[in-house]
């Protein structure tokens, strides 16, 4: 290892605040990644951290070095961008993260037909719900339901994210259909229900044009919205559906949309996220590739939902202000 390899080893140690944190990402000995800092430390003639047994703190000449390291991680990043850009055809590895729905409904069929376009591109899909540090795990892209709160990323709308009430035939004819808020309200529901987020509520505009939300009678909670809808399509509950992840059910009958005048607030939109705006060429095409698959304004998805156009209003942002 060169001089500069441990000096952005010395960046990735205080970025992810342990020696056995950066063993863990690189694969390597705990002990490799100590003997190398202590290493650069020799070279350098400074002390750059100050070790205890369980933690350490950055000395004041490893600040000044850790700012060289981030311009040097810049430099680096930027030429190999540069270079990339250049070749005629994309090659690499590719890192994406998303969540399950979007993977299934969006992203693999994206990466199917992406492959086979350019076999050079390495993909390497990670699937979950919990927000992942994009920059620091080393990621190129990721796809999210919500606006940005880092600023420090780049997000790029890339569709709305409708709503839709559902409920199976058999569950609207043993309750009926409501035709009010405050009946709706009665009805056992399934709600979202994750780590940081319960969704147990809906938004909506009232008779008087204000936003307005209603609690729903949960009676089944999951962090997983396929299996939402397997508690509605088996009769016991209605759900709040977001569209994209409708597939054949409504127009196969096994759901039904309902109280289809009630004017639904959009959820948040699905964003594409990354760490710089010069995008790698794999990085660029595959976004591209995404944006034209679902569709623009309107997502192919909402033509799963027929006559969804004239469904449950369409209120603009700056109607939701609580």
């Amino acid at each position: 290892m060169d001089t500069s390899s441990r000096i952005l080893l010395f960046l990735d140690v205080t970025e992810r605040g342990s020696f056995a944190k950066v063993a863990e990402h690189r694969q390597i000995d705990r002990s490799v990644v100590s003997k190398q800092i202590a290493k650069l430390e020799q070279e350098l003639g400074v002390r750059l951290l100050n070790r205890t047994t369980r933690s350490f703190s950055i000395t004041g000449a490893g600040n000044e070095v850790l700012r060289k390291a981030r311009e040097l991680k810049s430099l680096l990043d930027d030429t190999s961008r540069l270079a990339e850009n250049y070749h005629l055809e994309p090659k690499g590895r590719l890192r994406v993260t998303c969540s399950y729905p979007l993977a299934q409904q969006i992203l693999q069929p994206v990466i199917n037909d992406f492959q086979q376009r350019f076999p050079d591109v390495e993909i390497e899909l990670y699937v979950g719900d919990r927000v992942l540090d994009i920059v620091g795990d080393g990621y190129d892209l990721a796809f999210r339901v919500g606006e940005l709160k880092d600023s420090s990323l780049v997000a790029r709308y890339l569709a709305r994210n409708r709503l839709v009430l559902l409920a199976s035939p058999n569950f609207l004819a043993r309750y009926g259909e409501p035709q009010t808020v405050e009946e709706l309200a009665e009805l056992p529901a399934t709600c979202y229900a994750g780590e940081k987020f319960r969704a147990d509520y809906i938004d909506y505009v009232d008779d008087n044009n204000q936003p307005a939300r209603m609690p729903m009678n949960c009676r089944f909670a999951a962090n997983e919205v396929e299996i939402m809808k397997l508690s509605a399509l088996a009769g016991n509950c209605y759900y709040l559906a977001p569209a994209f992840q409708i597939h054949n059910e409504v127009k196969s009958g096994q759901l039904v949309p309902f109280m289809k005048q009630m004017k639904l607030r959009d959820f948040a939109a699905i964003y594409a996220v990354y760490p710089h705006r010069d995008l790698p060429l794999r990085t660029r095409l595959f976004f591209e590739a995404v944006k034209e698959y679902v569709g623009n304004p309107v997502p192919y998805w909402e033509q799963n939902i027929p006559g969804f156009a004239e469904m449950y209003g369409n209120p603009t942002r700056e109607q939701w202000q609580y």
